[in-house]
């Protein structure tokens, strides 16, 4: 059973809850979301369908930042919130922005053939490593 999820901006002014399943959290070291972020990103993935997203103030902005991609930021407080592909039925969360305690964990770490030389070691972990973007099934949003 899927436990319902919420999270908000750093100003509140754009909140989101999940009713559905979501994927566990990726961390990305790409060049694009170090730029975004400052370091790596941290996100989970929900189907839209069981996304709601409460925006009254209008701060919800959206900017593509590559040819299919496009990102979802508070114009008012500078959050980084969303990212969601052309045409797919999911959406991808900054795990941040969640209400805690999440109760999520570490799925994977990608593009760490992307990753600042500052960046951790992680080598000896258990967490599954990937040097660029691994095959799309590894993104699943699990079933109910």
């Amino acid at each position: 059973m899927s436990a319902r999820r919420s999270g908000k901006c750093h100003c509140g002014r754009v909140r989101y809850e999940i009713t559905g399943p979501v994927r566990q959290v990726v961390e990305c070291h790409c060049e694009s979301c170090r730029r975004l972020t400052g370091s790596v990103w941290h996100a989970i993935g929900a189907r839209l369908a069981d996304v709601s997203i409460d925006d009254d103030r209008n701060s919800l902005s959206w900017y593509r930042s590559s040819e299919k991609v496009e990102r979802g930021f508070c114009s008012n407080c500078g959050s980084t919130m969303f990212f969601r592909r052309d045409g797919g039925d999911t959406i991808t969360i900054t795990a941040g922005s969640l209400d805690q305690p999440t109760g999520l964990h570490l799925m994977m770490r990608i593009f760490l053939d992307e990753a600042a030389d500052y960046a951790a070691d992680t080598s000896g972990d258990d967490i599954p490593r990937y040097g660029s973007f691994p095959e799309m099934h590894h993104f699943a949003i699990p079933e109910d």
